[in-house]
């Protein structure tokens, strides 16, 4: 018989052990994510088990997020860039699926999000296609076969990286890493999570972050906190100060990561997700790597469209000009408040 229930204290071991051996389950299925996100932002969380035969055959974390600004969702991962069902079998899918609309009316939210890197076949729900994309690529063991694998031009920026007197630290502080994100996200017009958020990612999850910070000249200018997850990195908080760009810092620090992961045995390297059309989507694909569409898929309750929280969204972009020109003091006190209600 097929049950599922909430997840408790005693299920914390074989929540995780599911998580390490599933092939569908990424680092943000992990239950070191949800006591992080309760933690920094006070949101609830739902994390459902499918039980067969008192053995868990699948798993659906779900994020409850409540935004003045943006409706209340339940999102699976919310703040994460995958999530969703994580499953043995279909049956298990599908139980899982019909437990999230339940759940979803009785919480009365607007909508529930799923965050598939895979397409999943759920019956009533609706899918957003090509609006992110993920970018992965398996690291071979070579420097120099890592090398061929990216685009002439590409290897021409490295090359010069290499020239600027740029010194590579993978053993960095939050302090260091939080002045560069903070000023880099302000310049993009993006809120900036508060500085706990990393402090307790850091406490929580020690063992499977990395933070790495390229010097230049000046002093720090680049800067990325790395997920480690089984035989896969992937670079996810990333920022750099306006100097970087000139002296191929980017290049220089997904370069040093990408070898130093490559020695160690990774075997994936995941530069994240990107939305398309934008800068940072064709900044990965000049590095060769293959854009692969991400299924989101929507259950809408008190809603009739899928939602479009977007910086994209042109009922956004005034917003986005506006954060561009706040004082970085003022950004950096408005923007935990905000962060906390994107998801």
């Amino acid at each position: 018989m097929l049950t599922v229930r909430e997840a408790t204290a005693a299920d914390e071991s074989d929540w995780d052990r599911f998580v390490s051996a599933s092939p569908t389950a990424t680092f943000f299925h992990r239950l070191g994510w949800r006591r992080v996100i309760a933690r920094s932002y006070r949101h609830q969380s739902h994390y459902r088990l499918a039980i067969r035969d008192d053995r868990i055959v699948g798993i659906l974390p779900l994020i409850h997020v409540k935004s003045r600004l943006f409706g209340h969702a339940l999102i699976s991962t919310g703040f994460g860039a995958y999530g969703g069902i994580a499953a043995t079998d279909n049956d298990a899918v599908e139980a899982l699926a019909v437990d999230a609309e339940r759940l979803g009316r009785e919480l009365s939210v607007d909508y529930v999000e799923l965050r598939h890197q895979l397409p999943v076949a759920l019956r009533g729900w609706r899918t957003k296609d090509h609006v992110y994309a993920t970018f992965r690529r398996e690291l071979q063991s070579d420097e120099s076969a890592n090398m061929k694998l990216i685009p002439a031009k590409t290897r021409n920026r490295i090359r010069r990286s290499l020239k600027n007197n740029l010194r590579f630290e993978s053993r960095a502080d939050i302090n260091t890493f939080y002045s560069i994100y903070a000023k880099s996200l302000r310049n993009l017009g993006t809120p900036v999570p508060p500085k706990h958020f990393f402090l307790r990612l850091r406490d929580e999850l020690t063992e499977l972050l990395e933070i790495s910070v390229v010097h230049g000249p000046t002093g720090p200018i680049a800067t990325t906190i790395s997920f480690v997850f089984r035989d896969q990195i992937a670079p996810y908080y990333t920022g750099a100060l306006p100097i970087a760009r000139s002296l191929h810092a980017y290049d220089f620090l997904y370069w040093q990561i990408m070898c130093d992961a490559a020695g160690r045995g990774f075997r994936i390297f995941d530069l994240g997700r990107s939305k398309y059309n934008t800068g940072a989507f064709d900044y990965k694909v000049y590095w060769g790597f293959k854009p692969e569409p991400l299924h989101y898929q929507y259950f809408l309750i008190r809603g009739s469209e899928i939602p479009n929280i977007n910086p994209l969204n042109p009922k956004f972009r005034l917003f986005v000009s506006a954060w561009k020109q706040l004082p970085l003091s003022v950004a950096n006190c408005l923007g935990p408040y905000l962060a906390r209600q994107l998801g």
